[in-house]
């Protein structure tokens, strides 16, 4: 009995104990479910917190922008003033300023006014340069600073003055001085200078900037010739007479001045077209610079581009072309002033030959050319291919008083010109060296086979120009034939029969053009 007694006990004990994990169980499954409910409840709140939250982010960025539309609305209006020039304090006169009127302050020009206004303490006065843009407050007082207008009117200088200040020449040909700004815009290595346009506020009478427009670089092209007398051959006379014109008194003004004698003004070199002239005055821009030491400066004037439709620009155009060479010459460099074609631009006067618009720009040669009488280191040299067609003026001596004749050239000369053009860094055919035992020997050969075919029957017509034409055409005649072997060294190189095609070639353009002129060559 005792037994079953607590076998039911054991079995009460384990229904209880199974009754009681099965409550537990079931508590803790409410407890999940609690916590999934929970956290889908913390998740909404959270996107309902960032929606809130990007709301009013929104919502004061409109605020902010809304007060500041409301200050703008406010705020006065700024006006614009050109600064004139700024005035630090100083000491007033006692007894005949007041303090106010000795205080630091700025002019500026303010809609048509010259005011003196105050500067904010936070202005560097440094900034306020003639020119500048400035923005004045509501009581007329300077708050910001700008950089110079870059717009305006155009001028030219006439004039530079050693105080920083031009003498311009604006619409009507008036003359006006003003100031030049201390930061000027100018482009790299292009100092300000004579016939240079620059951008002028007449009202402030400041120049903000010089501008790369001017025409003077369209009419005058200044290089540094790169021609020597080695490189012009059969002039050797030429040479010697132009040298003793401009070299000696040049390198012994001394001597020239001990005896009174001047250098000449200017030299004319005239003759057929295509025997050198040009070639001759680059080469003598050239051996002033060697002998100088520091350079020569060579004004090549391009003619056609000189001449000018209106009234008066193109004999401006050679004022500012002699300013330009007295302002080279004035740092002690040689100048050579070179007009090509001369006759195109300085006609006789009263020819009716052309416009009559060489009644006006004659003069101002001669004017220009006894002015520089007092000037060193100056030289005008042209060059013309109907020296009868010059105006008498220009050539009577004191002006252009050398006149050198640069004719055809004879035999000899024709073959110093192929030496040059045919020299040693020309490629000759190699069986035409070994026929002839050298290089040197071959040249000759060639030279001989030109001028034998041109003298004396076609010296009529030969100049250096058609004979470098004439071994131009022979290269190009070598490189094709190479070309055309594929490029086979023993094909390589000028012959003879090079040179003969190319002269018949020259000499059939050469009697066509002299046909169709209707001139005997």
């Amino acid at each position: 009995m005792a037994a079953d007694h607590n076998d039911a006990e054991h079995r009460d004990a384990a229904q209880q104990a199974q009754q009681k994990l099965e409550q537990a169980h079931r508590q803790i499954d409410n407890l999940r479910h609690r916590q999934r409910d929970l956290e889908q409840q913390l998740q909404t709140a959270g996107r309902h917190n960032e929606r809130i939250t990007g709301m009013l982010e929104s919502t004061r960025g409109q605020i902010e922008q809304l007060k500041e539309a409301l200050e703008a609305d406010g705020n006065p209006p700024f006006t614009y003033a050109s600064v004139i020039r700024y005035h630090p304090a100083r000491d007033a006169a006692e007894g005949r300023e007041i303090e106010a009127a000795t205080a630091a302050g700025c002019d500026v020009l303010h809609a048509g006014r010259k005011m003196r206004v105050s500067v904010s303490p936070l202005i560097s006065t440094e900034e306020l340069i003639p020119g500048a843009e400035v923005l004045l407050n509501e009581n007329l007082s300077i708050i910001a600073v700008g950089a110079p207008e870059r717009t305006g009117e155009v001028a030219r200088i006439k004039e530079v003055l050693p105080d920083d200040r031009l003498v311009i020449i604006t619409r009507g040909e008036e003359e006006r001085v003003v100031r030049l700004t201390p930061v000027t815009d100018k482009p790299e290595g292009h100092p300000v200078r004579i016939g240079d346009a620059v951008i002028v506020d007449l009202r402030t009478g400041t120049a903000t900037e010089v501008v790369a427009l001017s025409e003077v670089e369209d009419v005058v092209l200044e290089e540094s010739p790169d021609v020597s007398y080695a490189d012009i051959g059969g002039l050797a006379d030429q040479i010697e007479q132009i040298r003793d014109a401009v070299e000696l008194p040049f390198l012994h003004a001394g001597l020239y001045e001990e005896h009174g004698l001047l250098a000449p003004k200017g030299i004319l070199l005239y003759g057929p077209p295509g025997t050198g002239k040009t070639m001759i005055a680059k080469a003598v821009a050239s051996s002033l610079a060697d002998e100088n030491g520091d350079g020569a400066f060579f004004l090549n004037i391009k003619g056609p581009e000189l001449l000018n439709k209106y009234v008066g620009e193109t004999e401006r155009h050679i004022r500012v072309i002699f300013s330009r060479a007295r302002e080279r010459a004035s740092g002690g460099r040689p100048v050579v002033v070179f007009f090509d074609e001369m006759e195109a631009l300085f006609r006789t006067r009263g020819t009716g030959v052309s416009s009559d618009a060489e009644t006006t720009i004659v003069p101002q040669l001669l004017a220009e050319i006894d002015g520089v009488e007092s000037l060193d280191n100056v030289i005008v040299i042209g060059a013309s291919n109907r020296e009868d067609m010059i105006d008498p003026a220009i050539l009577r001596p004191g002006r252009l008083d050398v006149k050198i004749r640069v004719q055809r050239p004879s035999a000899d000369g024709a073959r110093e010109i192929l030496r040059i053009h045919l020299g040693s860094d020309v490629p000759l055919r190699a069986s035409l060296m070994a026929d002839h035992g050298g290089a040197v020997a071959a040249r000759e050969a060639l030279i001989n086979t030109v001028v034998t075919r041109l003298y004396p029957e076609q010296a009529g017509f030969m100049s250096g120009a058609v004979l470098s034409n004439v071994v131009d055409r022979a290269k190009k005649g070598a490189i094709k034939e190479f070309l055309s072997n594929e490029q086979d060294p023993a094909a390589k190189g000028l012959t003879a029969e090079h040179l003969e095609a190319a002269l018949e070639a020259e000499m059939t353009e050469q009697r066509a053009m002299i046909s169709g002129m209707g001139l005997n060559p």
